[in-house]
This record gives C-alpha cells, sequence and structure tokens, in this order.
C-alpha cells in the first residue's frame, strides 16, 4: 500500500512577494539593458495607442492626418502620466495608457444628433473632439475627489483577497475579445507571432549570450522585428492583393496610412484642437467610464504590485495613485487624446513575461513614448506595426496578468463553501453580463438600456460592458453580506489587513515612500 505524501510534500507556503523575479520594484538593470527594455514596453503601448484612434478618428470625420496627430497626443499625455505615476503615484512600475473602458461614451458624443449633423467632415472631427475633451475634464474630477481625500482608501477597507482575486483575474480574463479574435483576422503570421513569442520567452529562456536571458528579456522585440519582416514580406509578394479590402486592412503592412500622413516634428499642446464644450449629458455618462477606469486600474495596481515583487499598496497609496490617474485623465481632455487613460494591462503583463519589475525600465520607456510622438515620422513607423502581432502577445500577457489574480486565493481557505461560493458567482456574472451586453449591443446598436435619457444609457452601459466592474460589485456584496462575522481567516484577512496601513509593514516604505523627502509634507496614513 502506497505511503501517504507528507505535508510539505504537497502544500506551498504562500508568500508576500512574489519570487523568482530577476529584479524588483527597486532594483534596476544596467542601464543598457534599462534602456531596451524600456523601448520594449513603448513599442507594447503602440498597440493600444494606435487602436484606439484608428477606430474612433474615421467615425469622428477624421482624415489620416487627424488620426496621426490623435496618435502622437495620446502617446505623449501617455508618457506624462506614466512618467507621474511612477514618481508621485503608486509609485508601481505600470504604465498609464489610452482606455477602452470610454468607448460607450465617446462613441454616444460621435452619434450626438447636434454633431452628426455637421455637414463638414473636418468641422465635425473638430466640434466632436472638443464634446469628448469637455465630458473628459468635467469626469476627471471624480478621480481626483476619490483619489486625494482619501475616499477610495476607505472603499477599499472592505476588499478582501477571495474578494479581488475575480476583479484582478478579470482585468486580464475580461479583455479575451481583443485577444484571438484579432489575431483570427490575420492567421497568416498572427499564429507564427503566438508561437514564436510563447517558444522564445519560455522554451528558450535558458539561452545566454555574454550572461544575459536575450531571447526571454527581449522575447518581444525580437518576435514583433521577425514577423512584422515575415508580414512585410507576404505584402511586397501580393499576398493579399486580390483578398477582401478588410482583410487587406488588417495584414498588409502599407495600409496604417500613417508614416505618410505624419509630420516630422509636431509638439503636441493643451487645447490644440480649439476650446472643449461642455454638456451636463455627455459628462454624466463618461464618469462612469471614469469609474471603470477606477476599478480596472485597482485589479491593475495590485497585479503589478505582484509582478514588481512588491507588497500589496497600502489604501493611502492606492488611493493617491488614483488621484493622480483623476489627473492624468484631465490632461487627455486638456490635449484632446479622444479618449480617457487606464493602467495598462498588457505593459504589467511583460513585466512578468521579462521578469523585470524595476520601476526605472518603466520611466524609460516614458521617456521614449513623449520623444517619439514629437518625432512624427518615427513613431509612425513603429506604430504601422499590424494589430494582429500585438494581439498575439496580448493572448499570453494577458493570461499572465489574470493568474496574478488567481494567485491571491493562496492566502484565502478555498475548502470553504463560502469563498467557492463567491469567488464562482463573481466571476461567472464578471464575464456573463458583460456578453449579454456586447451581443445585446451588437444585435440591437444600442445597449439594453435604452431610455429617453441619454446619460443614463451611457452610465448603465459603460459599467455593465466592464468584467472587472460587474466581477467587484458581487464579490464586494457578498463577500461583505456572507457569514461575514466568522469567516475573517477563511477570506484572508489576518494577511491583508498588514498591507492596509503604511505603517503596518516595514516593507511599504522602501517600496512607496515618495521621492525627494516628499513625505515630510505628505505624511502617510
Amino acid at each position: 500500500m502506497a505511503e501517504a505524501p507528507k505535508t510539505e510534500e504537497i502544500t506551498h507556503l504562500p508568500t508576500d512577494q512574489l519570487q523568482g523575479l530577476e529584479y524588483c520594484i527597486d532594483s534596476n538593470p544596467s542601464w543598457g539593458e534599462a534602456i531596451a527594455l524600456g523601448f520594449q514596453h513603448y513599442i507594447l503601448s503602440l498597440g493600444t495607442a494606435v487602436m484606439i484612434p484608428s477606430f474612433l478618428v474615421p467615425l469622428m470625420g477624421g482624415t489620416s492626418g487627424d488620426k496621426v496627430r490623435v496618435v502622437q497626443t495620446l502617446l505623449f499625455v501617455q508618457g506624462i502620466n506614466t512618467f507621474l505615476q511612477t514618481l508621485f503615484g503608486t509609485r508601481l512600475p505600470a504604465v498609464v495608457g489610452g482606455s477602452w473602458a470610454f468607448m460607450v461614451p465617446i462613441i454616444s458624443i460621435i452619434h450626438d444628433p447636434s454633431l452628426a449633423a455637421i455637414g463638414d467632415d473636418h468641422m465635425r472631427f473638430l466640434a466632436t473632439m472638443r464634446a469628448i475633451q469637455g465630458a473628459l475634464i468635467v469626469s476627471s474630477s471624480l478621480q481626483i475627489i476619490l483619489g486625494y481625500s482619501q475616499l477610495w482608501a476607505i472603499c477599499s477597507r472592505f476588499f478582501s483577497p477571495v474578494g479581488m482575486v475575480p476583479v484582478i483575474a478579470l482585468v486580464g480574463f475580461g479583455l479575451f475579445d481583443r485577444g484571438f479574435p484579432v489575431v483570427g483576422r490575420c492567421v497568416e503570421f498572427g499564429i507564427p507571432m503566438l508561437i514564436l513569442f510563447v517558444t522564445f520567452s519560455q522554451y528558450l529562456k535558458q539561452f545566454q549570450a555574454k550572461q544575459l536571458p536575450i531571447l526571454e528579456r527581449f522575447a518581444l522585440l525580437l518576435t514583433i522585428a521577425l514577423i512584422w519582416a515575415y508580414a512585410h514580406l507576404l505584402t511586397v509578394s501580393g499576398a493579399y492583393k486580390h483578398h477582401p479590402e478588410q482583410t487587406q486592412m488588417h495584414c498588409r503592412t502599407d495600409k496604417a496610412d500613417l508614416i505618410s500622413a505624419a509630420p516630422w516634428i509636431k509638439i503636441p499642446y493643451p487645447l490644440q484642437w480649439g476650446a472643449p464644450t461642455f454638456e451636463a449629458g455627455h459628462a454624466f455618462g463618461m464618469m462612469a467610464a471614469v469609474l471603470v477606469s477606477l476599478v480596472e486600474s485597482t485589479g491593475a495596481y495590485k497585479a503589478a504590485a505582484r509582478l514588481a515583487s512588491a507588497t500589496p499598496p497600502p489604501a493611502h497609496v492606492l488611493s493617491r495613485g488614483i488621484g493622480w490617474q483623476g489627473i492624468g485623465i484631465l490632461m487627455s481632455g486638456l490635449f484632446g487624446t479622444a479618449t480617457g487613460s487606464t493602467v495598462s494591462i498588457e505593459n504589467v503583463g511583460l513585466l512578468g513575461s521579462t521578469r523585470v519589475g524595476s520601476r526605472r525600465v518603466i520611466q524609460i520607456s516614458a521617456g521614449f513614448m513623449i520623444f517619439f510622438s514629437i518625432l512624427g515620422k518615427f513613431g509612425a513607423l513603429f506604430a504601422s506595426i499590424p494589430f494582429p502581432i500585438f494581439a498575439a502577445v496580448y493572448c499570453v500577457l494577458f493570461g499572465l496578468v489574470a493568474s496574478v489574480g488567481l494567485s491571491f486565493l493562496q492566502f484565502t481557505n478555498m475548502n470553504s463553501m463560502r469563498n467557492l461560493f463567491i469567488v464562482g458567482v463573481s466571476f461567472f456574472l464578471g464575464l456573463s453580463v458583460p456578453e449579454y451586453f456586447r451581443e445585446y449591443t451588437a444585435g440591437a446598436l444600442h445597449g439594453p438600456s435604452h431610455t429617453k435619457a441619454e446619460w443614463f444609457n451611457d452610465f448603465l452601459n459603460t459599467i455593465f460592458f466592464s468584467s472587472p466592474t460587474v466581477a467587484l460589485m458581487v464579490s464586494l456584496f457578498l463577500d461583505n453580506t456572507l457569514e461575514l462575522k466568522d469567516s475573517a481567516k477563511d477570506r484572508g484577512m489576518p494577511w491583508w489587513a498588514r498591507f492596509r496601513a503604511f505603517k503596518g509593514d516595514s516593507r511599504n516604505e522602501e517600496f512607496y515612500t515618495l521621492p525627494f523627502n516628499l513625505n515630510r509634507f505628505f505624511p502617510p496614513s
């Protein structure tokens, strides 16, 4: 009869900080390696920075030249926001980029009858951009107030590991429609990209050159260069000559119209599209997107802290970061980026893929964003990488962020029927409710909420389009109402409680103290 395994053979002790990273939040690679890694993060951030304007600007009536200017502006503001967030916000290595959460209210503004009635396309583009700017400027106050008043820190006291697992996991899983469905638009190089990226970053990660695991560290740069060259070869050889126009748009490397339309040098500046216009209905709808951005970023910050081998951010640090993110949305409104800002999930995933969670690397990537947004032609060259190449990488990186969320289960009792119920129901509804809203909208061309009050429709449809937001509402309610009195240990609260306050754990000072001795003026709570 086989001997029963010993307990230590089948259990793994929970760890506060993720092990196995080469560089954590405050340790830095050599300058050469850090610059190359920063450039890699910049290249990855281009996917969303180009996709959002490519989708929105034609709907607004803009030309290829307008699209290039919006991409440049979005990258410029993204660079500034990332630098401010890593320096004065949460101080986590997180890129703050454009957000898809703002799509519902922005499309609602684009279809506003008073704007749609403008006959001249260029004038319609400018008027729509100013309306979006006004809505962003007003709604940004919500995150600024919630962040700097520490109200979000108070709200976060109701969070627990078991309640946050579905939220952090769905920050990654909830973006499944940005993954393989986009790869499938051009499988000729989308699937090779996916296979090559996994091979380089995982199976060949032991390969070293001058004691540097070059394939693991720079898998993204190397595979994008190889597959981009392959995609260009397919384009010039006429492989897509007789394909439908839609396929050519997705697959050809010469269809982006970015390089020819980009100026050599252009510095984005505030109010470059004219004075913003303000309408209460637009602003109310946009506030829902600001709340969604806040929830998604909260999950992303917790994932970034784990992948940077830091302890979970204390409540006041998280709130401080949300305040700075509100300023980021305000800047998006002032400069005119056509969308708000949130933490870039793919860049959080790249921290884990490269095993480098260094803050300095992300600050260098912010420098690249600002530099190449000013040098238009060079930035446009990199920005013309076909979207299926980015989507193949997203399949890996979004999944990696989701698994970080699942890793918080180690601090909870998963033999508890209560916890199984909360996690399972939150996960299922977090995926199922937004899917219903998506299917309904695709069929009816409007969301399930379709009253005469457009701002109310935008508010509800935006909230329920977001998987992490639905998961947070469900898990927060269930976790704080079901058998609360006797479940503190099962929920993981003894472990979690240490990291709520800045002084609850000595490591918080190392990771989250403000630079330039600013903590004297803003003492941590």
